[in-house]
């Protein structure tokens, strides 16, 4: 991030902090968004719309590198979502899309990403950090993923928070033709 510029960023809160840290960093004339998902709730006498997080413990923030120790200073702030190293970066239109997408439409249901063997991932932390892998298999919050290095595989057993899909290879891209 170049000095000056903004950039969307997200935030990991504490849970349940999402509305509170939006209020903190807003007070401090931060630029937040913290996406609203409008839900149906049924208590024993009633139906009632209430609004909670669309994403549990994210909020997001357009600073400058700047302004950003303000924001992992901010209570309820645990960190930045980091991607290769450094705070994840969201596009504008990303944003732009998630507003779209709470003007059209309620009750939104967000699911966690489920993981196939064959899935080609990037791991995002600790030793084996942006390596790639194939997942061989997952069990709980856990992947056994096979790393191809140095002419040998090797199989190492990640938490599944610490990996992200990667798109498929593009169709009509080979590695070796036979004739």
């Amino acid at each position: 991030m170049s000095k000056g510029t903004k950039q969307w960023l997200a935030v990991y809160t504490k849970p349940r902090w999402e509305k509170k840290v939006f209020g903190l960093l807003s007070d401090k004339g931060i630029e937040a968004y913290c996406p609203m998902n409008k839900v149906k709730k049924r208590w024993s006498d009633r139906l009632k719309w209430v609004e909670e997080p669309l994403f549990k413990s994210y909020v997001f923030v357009r600073v400058t590198a700047e302004e950003q120790s303000g924001v992992r200073l901010t209570n309820g702030v645990l960190n930045f979502i980091y991607w290769l190293g450094k705070p994840a970066v969201v596009r504008p239109e990303e944003i732009e899309l998630i507003r779209r997408f709470l003007d059209e439409f309620t009750d939104i249901q967000v699911e966690p990403l489920e993981l196939k063997p064959d899935d080609t991932v990037m791991i995002t932390g600790g030793a084996m950090m942006e390596k790639e892998g194939k997942v061989i298999k997952q069990y709980g919050n856990r992947v056994a993923i096979e790393i191809v290095s140095l002419g040998r595989r090797l199989v190492v057993q990640v938490n599944k928070q610490k990996v992200v899909r990667q798109p498929p290879p593009k169709a009509g891209r080979t590695t070796k033709t036979h004739h």
